[in-house]
């Protein structure tokens, strides 16, 4: 009798143990219900050079993730996945489908962009940011997105770590990565980090991988940096470029001690098309690089140099242009300088 006592007890207890695991269960279903309406996939098409038939271009389709974060349409996402591209498509969670256009974008120091929609949709819903100073490491994480096409996916994970970018030439961060073990894959770019609060703490960027798929190093751009991106004034040049510095810079005939971007791809109706700057031609393999050559090499703009260090000082020039204001632009084209002259737009 009392041996049956103590097994009902100690079943009781583990009952009672069991109840906080299942409560928590329900609640990342409730949280994931609340924010998954929040959350878009980013359908894109770009031309680029056919990777066996050099110099043929052909009409690329791109996939991404983002997330709506205000009432009058905008939408961030990932800088890589719309840099360059000719048009953008938004998709709910409904299906309904809005075409988008990118009025700011930074794909070197931060790796986020804003996009505009033409329109929001009636039962469109705005996510909620995130205090990201506030996350800890050891964090539950949740991740939404379209890995590998399959849309409004949720992947769990923690918060494995936070990372600093490389310093910029001042010597400030440019920017502050949280590392997750969420699963994260193709179609993930540009996705939201949530907290288990349902509020934004980040926005996925790129993954480590040796295979090409997720091996558990995730990577997303704090939310604070995220905010701060929206705050700044910024802009959008349409031109996928490399920095060419050092021996590379050499090879391309950049004039010594000099660097410069390597124009590889434009986005069509761009700035960078308006101001007649012409992409790459050919797909080239130089040592370890992929590269995409025969377009203009940027070497200054309004006589900032373009720098090994990135772009930093250009950009700080070009934020500070008001509409209408002349823009020179000095490019390596085909061995010779060439100074480009456009129109800086109006604000978006």
């Amino acid at each position: 009798m009392g041996r049956c006592r103590s097994l009902w007890i100690a079943g009781v207890l583990l009952g009672f143990a069991g109840a906080p695991a299942r409560s928590e269960e329900r609640s990342l279903v409730d949280v994931f219900k609340s924010v998954n309406p929040a959350v878009v996939e980013i359908h894109t098409r770009q031309s680029d050079l056919a990777a066996r038939q050099a110099g043929r271009p052909v009409s690329v389709m791109g996939l991404g993730s983002g997330v709506l974060v205000s009432r009058d349409g905008k939408v961030i996402t990932a800088a890589h996945l719309v840099q360059a591209a000719d048009s953008v498509e938004v998709e709910f969670l409904n299906g309904d489908k809005v075409a988008a256009r990118v009025v700011s974008s930074e794909p070197e120091a931060t790796d986020v962009a804003t996009l505009q929609l033409e329109r929001v949709p009636p039962a469109a819903l705005v996510a909620r940011f995130g205090d990201s100073d506030r996350v800890q490491v050891g964090e539950s994480v949740f991740v939404i997105g379209a890995p590998l096409g399959v849309s409004h996916t949720l992947t769990v994970g923690h918060l494995s770590g936070r990372r600093r970018s490389d310093m910029t030439p001042g010597g400030t961060t440019r920017a502050e990565f949280f590392q997750t073990d969420a699963a994260i894959n193709i179609g993930n770019s540009g996705g939201p980090m949530f907290n288990m609060d349902g509020e934004v703490i980040g926005i996925v960027s790129h993954i480590l991988s040796l295979t090409g798929g997720s091996e558990g190093l995730g990577f997303a751009v704090s939310s604070n940096v995220v905010r701060r991106f929206l705050e700044e004034k910024s802009f959008w040049t349409g031109i996928d470029g490399y920095i060419l510095w050092g021996d590379l810079a050499q090879v391309f005939n950049v004039p010594p001690r000099r660097a410069g971007l390597l124009v590889q791809r434009i986005a069509a109706g761009s700035p960078a098309e308006r101001a007649g700057l012409r992409a790459g031609t050919t797909r080239a393999t130089i040592g370890r690089e992929e590269l995409i050559v025969g377009g203009d090499i940027v070497l200054e703009v309004m006589g900032v140099p373009v720098q090994a260090s990135g772009l930093e000082a250009v950009k700080e020039k070009l934020t500070g242009l008001r509409p209408g204001q002349t823009v020179d632009v000095v490019v390596l084209r085909g061995g010779r300088q060439v100074v480009l002259t456009a129109v800086a737009p109006a604000a978006p």
